[in-house]
């Protein structure tokens, strides 16, 4: 028996079993398809186990199977109720698709970045299965209205969806793009481990989180810079109260971080105006910002740390870092008006570092820190700088560092004597080595 007839034969079954129970039930049934699409695991059991019934029941365990399912009953829940043939490198079913970190669905094609390249994989998803996704996907966001053409959604386990489609695409060509993380060890050793930040700086990060440092986290898409800010916040002081802003709820701070107090706001452009003064009234320790954007969200970033809040991170979408403060006042100044001489001056004074990463050309699952700058203001010509500590020589494929720091950060060594001096000598141990 084919695989097709298969399934067929297990709708049959649960459609005729469904229209004989009441309205209750119905309606009950149709909670768990939606849960079980989005990767509730209770409501995925319940389906699983009621189609393995179906298949014993009607002899279906011959039956064939495509290559990319684990077996018959997997292959019928993820056509019927799951994600078809996504399934495999959502629930990273085989080893290239652990190490996936994205996957597209163009049309009816399926291409996954496997070893940094996106290779097409086999299983076909059609036209007819594919909406039914979408409206699945949709039901579970109710603001999100199936005519936009544009959507982000999530699974249950993280996994973020981007859909675009309707008059936004061309016919038979919508588009689906998946991201996930897969970096399990959110430690800066598990970072090492992958080559995306040097082992002997490790210290060094520590001793900056340590002094309660102001810091930006700069890239491109799909660079790693939520990863490393996801990293480097687990190194917090879980005693103090946070406050994370994002655009979309990329990340879960309550799952991460389940011991600290840290709320979690999701918010963008108008509603995120409406809540700034609030914000700014708030007794938060220090402030996370999630892929900053706009001059709303910079113009929160700005006053927040003016009234002295330390520890405070963002992620920032850029190709520039060095130019980020000119590019952060402008969007500011086009948004609220202001002298851009006098915006620049206050983001060079309250952010300290901006980490910059990028996504390797050679293999696009690599990503590497591939600079490390301060921003200060210069005493004698007043006008806003970044040096460079740390910067990435791509062509012998090392890190260099310099140990100049600025009488900025210098200034810590009277709160944190210990931090400072060490952070002083690890950066002249870093500078002799990478010039040998």
């Amino acid at each position: 028996m084919d695989f097709k007839t298969a399934c067929g034969i297990v709708l049959e079954c649960l459609e005729k079993e469904w229209k004989n129970t009441n309205e209750l039930d119905k309606g009950s049934r149709l909670e768990r398809q939606k849960r079980a699409i989005m990767g509730f695991e209770e409501d995925i059991a319940y389906f699983k186990a009621e189609i393995g019934r179906i298949i014993e029941e009607k002899d279906l365990n011959e039956a064939e199977c495509p290559q990319w399912y684990k077996n018959i009953c997997e292959g019928i829940f993820n056509e019927l109720y799951g994600l078809a043939g996504l399934a495999p490198w959502v629930y990273d079913e085989t080893e290239e698709y652990k190490g996936s970190s994205s996957a597209k669905l163009i049309g009816d094609k399926l291409y996954c970045l496997i070893d940094g390249k996106a290779v097409l994989q086999p299983q076909r998803i059609s036209e007819e299965r594919r909406e039914q996704l979408k409206r699945a996907f949709l039901l579970a966001t109710p603001k999100e209205r199936l005519e936009q053409g544009f959507h982000e959604v999530y699974l249950n386990n993280g996994i973020r969806i981007t859909i675009f489609s309707g008059d936004r695409t061309k016919p038979g060509q919508d588009i689906m793009v998946f991201r996930k993380y897969i970096m399990r060890d959110l430690t800066f050793e598990g970072l090492a481990d992958l080559g995306t930040i040097p082992a002997d700086a490790i210290e060094l990060f520590k001793l900056m989180i340590n002094m309660g440092m102001n810091v930006i986290f700069a890239g491109p898409v799909r660079s790693g810079k939520t990863t490393f800010l996801q990293v480097w916040q687990k190194y917090e002081d879980r005693s103090l109260e946070g406050l994370a802003i994002a655009t979309d709820p990329e990340t879960d701070w309550a799952e991460l971080m389940p011991d600290a107090p840290i709320m979690q706001l999701v918010a963008d452009g108008k509603e995120l105006e409406e809540i700034t003064k609030p914000l700014l009234r708030g007794d938060n320790d220090y402030i996370l910002l999630e892929e900053m954007r706009d001059g709303t969200a910079f113009n929160i970033a700005l006053e927040i740390t003016s009234t002295g809040t330390r520890r405070s991170k963002a992620t920032v979408h850029t190709g520039n870092a060095r130019e980020l403060p000119f590019q952060m006042a402008e969007k500011i100044r086009t948004k609220y008006g202001g002298e851009m001489s006098d915006i620049i001056r206050r983001i060079v004074t309250n952010f300290d570092l901006v980490f910059e990463f990028r996504q390797m050309e050679e293999n696009r699952a690599k990503k590497k820190l591939v600079g490390i700058s301060q921003y200060y203001t210069d005493r004698k010509t007043l006008r806003p700088k970044s040096a460079r500590i740390m910067e990435y020589d791509y062509e012998n494929d090392r890190w260099v560092w310099n140990s100049y720091l600025s009488e900025k950060l210098l200034a810590n060594e009277k709160q944190y004597p210990y931090e400072m001096g060490r952070m002083k000598e690890l950066l002249r141990e870093l500078e002799e080595k990478s010039r040998c």
